[in-house]
């Protein structure tokens, strides 16, 4: 386990800055998540932080050590790709192993470390086969295991759920969250996905072009999110927007309103609307509702609601439950 601080780190390609400034600290032990758009920066920071990318300007130090500009090898990391990238013609074991052989490491602890690896990962009774004969999820622990067995202080992760299907991800995500659990290390993982974020990390980076726009907890970034960015990008279905005078009366230029906090009523009172379609998801509906007065909004509820379809609603919002911006920043909400 190491900490990992990133100071004032900057990257320029040619002549355009896609990483001004950043600082962050990543704790002992924890499970960082580093999320975003396309284009954001999250995996040029990683490829950074192993060494794969050189830095621009800044500091990076591993456990206390400078290693800004040290070989990748020379960073006690280890890092696991989209690419499962394993050899074709070795068996499980030899891919495992391969990293411990290049090192001349004895080899009963070799044996010892891919025994571990492959215990932790649920590999031993696929040790002789060859990826060929493997699932994807398999694969991907096998990568996982290369990664095991160096004992690195620090794990890295560059989206390696992408190529699965939902189902699978769904998996990896609970058989990641058990290896952290397990192995106790510093574990940093990039991923587009915000679902991904909120269900696998203690701490969550959301960045935005290079920049970081909040770092915390997965419910403080969906409790209290501190731009309209991060309210936007945190939560699935994301947040509606209201602005103009309404949000004014609040004492912002714009107002966000989870779908879940949404009352909806066939009574008169609030924002009227009409309710234009119904996404079914089993254990809640959203409805999607066109408002005169404020757009576009969704609404969360119950099986119930799906029997309001072309019909004339009513919306409103506990004080309480408003998300309030003014100049791109979270203020308190005017009473």
């Amino acid at each position: 386990m190491a900490e990992v601080k990133i100071s004032n780190l900057s990257k320029v390609f040619g002549g355009t800055t896609v990483i001004p400034q950043l600082s962050l600290d990543i704790p002992e032990g924890s499970f960082t998540v580093l999320v975003g758009p396309s284009g954001c920066g999250k995996s040029t920071l990683l490829r950074m932080i192993s060494g794969l990318e050189d830095v621009s300007g800044g500091k990076i130090s591993i456990d206390g050590e400078d290693v800004t500009h040290s070989h990748p090898a020379d960073r006690s990391i280890a890092m696991v790709f989209q690419s499962y990238a394993l050899y074709p013609h070795m068996t499980v074991r030899r891919n495992i192993s391969f990293a411990l052989e290049l090192a001349k490491a004895p080899k009963d602890e070799i044996d010892r470390r891919v025994q571990r690896a492959a215990a932790i990962l649920q590999l031993e009774d696929y040790l002789d086969r060859r990826p060929a004969h493997l699932s994807g999820g398999q694969r991907q622990r096998v990568a996982i295991g290369r990664a095991i067995v160096r004992e690195p202080k620090v794990f890295l992760f560059d989206e390696p759920l992408s190529n699965l299907d939902a189902a699978l991800r769904g998996q990896m995500r609970v058989e990641l969250m058990e290896l952290h659990r397990q192995l106790g290390a510093t574990m940093i993982y990039v991923t587009h996905d915000q679902v991904e974020a909120m269900t696998m990390a203690d701490q969550i980076v959301v960045l935005n072009k290079g920049t970081i726009e909040q770092v915390g907890s997965p419910l403080e970034l969906f409790d209290r999110p501190n731009t309209p960015f991060v309210a936007g990008f945190i939560g699935t279905p994301k947040m509606n927007f209201v602005d103009g005078a309404i949000a004014q009366e609040f004492g912002g230029d714009l107002i966000g309103i989870r779908p879940e906090d949404i009352v909806m009523s066939r009574e008169s009172g609030g924002w009227k609307g009409r309710v234009k379609l119904i996404e079914q998801l089993g254990s809640d509906t959203l409805a999607h509702i066109s408002t005169d007065l404020v757009g576009e909004m969704i609404v969360r509820g119950g099986r119930q609601i799906s029997e309001l379809i072309g019909s004339d609603v009513y919306l409103s919002a506990p004080r309480e439950k408003l998300h309030v911006f003014r100049d791109g920043l979270r203020v308190d909400p005017k009473h």
